[in-house]
């Protein structure tokens, strides 16, 4: 079955989702301290905000190759960089949970939706819906928050994984206007 999946997509797709993977566990040590600057004063969680930022790669690689199950994919290879490299950060082994979940709730609404051409909403969504599902992962794990600063947390969630998938299509965007984008993606589509 696992063969069967993995064959839907070229060597090509495959080294795009590496890469989007290596990007998002790279970025990741930059962007939150970077975010707590501004959170840490406002005694707002930096983690959430920070979220919707480091996840744009996801998003990304779900617009760059156009398939269900790229996010799935994207996330799992995070989630086994970050345990076989050591970097468990605060999450632990609980690191595989927490990084798989986004991905799987990306393809989840992209299935629901029934995604077909990338679209500004379809990318607000799906970034809104991968940081949504790794706060809301995190806090059922570790924090266990009451309900109203949960709420006030998954909101500011939910508002920066929006903001990081309209970073995300306006990325494709430029790139297809320029004509990289179908370049690229020819290129990959002849290395087979």
């Amino acid at each position: 079955m696992f063969k069967k999946f993995i064959r839907k997509f070229s060597a090509f797709e495959l080294i795009l989702m590496a890469l989007m993977a290596t990007l998002g566990i790279a970025t990741k040590p930059v962007i939150v301290p970077l975010v707590h600057i501004i959170t840490g004063p406002l005694y707002i969680p930096g983690g959430a905000i920070a979220g919707g930022f480091y996840m744009i790669w996801i998003v990304l690689g779900v617009g760059l190759i156009n398939k269900i199950g790229v996010a799935t994919i994207i996330a799992s290879v995070q989630a086994i960089m970050i345990v076989s490299l050591g970097i468990f950060g605060t999450h632990g082994i609980m690191s595989f949970l927490t990084y798989i979940i986004p991905g799987l709730a990306v393809d989840i609404l992209l299935i629901l939706v029934r995604y077909r051409n990338p679209s500004l909403g379809n990318f607000f969504l799906c970034g809104m819906m991968a940081n949504l599902s790794g706060t809301f992962l995190v806090n059922v794990i570790f924090f266990r928050l009451p309900f109203v600063p949960l709420i006030l947390i998954l909101s500011s969630a939910a508002l920066s994984g929006g903001v990081g998938g309209i970073i995300a299509y306006t990325m494709i965007n430029k790139l297809g206007q320029q004509g990289i984008l179908t370049s690229l993606m020819s290129r990959g589509e002849t290395v087979e």
